[in-house]
Formats: structure tokens, C-alpha cells, sequence
């Protein structure tokens, strides 16, 4: 993607996402648990956001957290996600989005694994992925 990209207005973001993308990406959605196509992946290669193409976690790092959504221990490169306080739906949560477009990607818990006690839960929809 190009470097400008996170500076697309709204028409842009629409024309260049899927609307369920778009839902989630930009309007703060949630996909389904259980329903998206990174969830049960599992090969080698990196997690990218769908808006910007910025490489946000290693496959390394993805486990099996049985919440419906793919986990993660840790970002692919340090400063790549924002964590912003979330008040919403009457909980206190760390939602997480892409540092370079600001697309909402889900939320950071502490209840994961060693070696960061971290636990990225991503929408499948906010990823592509890049075998290798």
C-alpha cells in the first residue's frame, strides 16, 4: 500500500474495503467469534492490516486463546498498535488499532500467555495475511 494511505477520506476507505471491513475497520465493529478465516490458520508468515498493509503480528506469536478470534502474545514491531481506553458497552477494555491508519483491529487483554501475559484479540476481517 501506498504511504499516504492512511490519509483516505471516507469515500476511500468505503471503495477500498468490504463493507464488513469497513464496519469493523472504521465504524469499531466486531466480527462473529468463531467466524473468521484467521482463526483456525495456521502457517507461517504475517498478519498485516487490511487498510494499510502495516505488518502487525508474526504467526509466531498467534495461539489458541478458544475465544473465537485469532490471539496473539505480541505485536510484530514495537509501536505498530495504538491501545486506547474503551468504555464502551459498559466495560473497561484496552481497544487496539493499527498505529498507521488508525483502523480498529479489537482489543488487548492481560490474561494471556507467557512471555508477555498479553492477549491480542484480533477480527480476522481487520488482517490479510502473507504466507512465508
Amino acid at each position: 500500500m501506498s504511504s499516504d494511505s492512511q490519509h483516505k477520506n471516507d469515500a476511500e476507505w468505503r471503495a477500498n474495503l468490504s463493507p464488513e471491513a469497513y464496519r469493523i475497520t472504521r465504524e469499531r465493529g466486531t466480527e462473529a467469534p468463531f467466524s473468521g478465516e484467521h482463526y483456525r490458520r495456521n502457517q507461517a508468515g504475517d498478519y498485516l492490516c487490511v487498510c494499510c498493509g502495516a505488518l502487525l503480528f508474526h504467526s509466531t506469536t498467534k495461539f489458541d486463546a478458544g475465544c473465537g478470534w485469532p490471539s496473539f502474545w505480541q505485536e510484530a514491531v514495537p509501536g505498530s498498535i495504538a491501545r486506547i481506553r474503551d468504555t464502551s458497552h459498559g466495560m473497561v477494555r484496552t481497544e487496539v488499532r493499527c498505529a498507521h491508519c488508525d483502523a480498529h483491529l479489537g482489543h488487548v487483554f492481560d490474561d494471556g500467555p507467557a512471555p508477555t501475559g498479553e492477549r491480542y484479540c484480533i477480527n480476522s476481517v481487520a488482517l490479510t495475511f502473507k504466507e512465508g
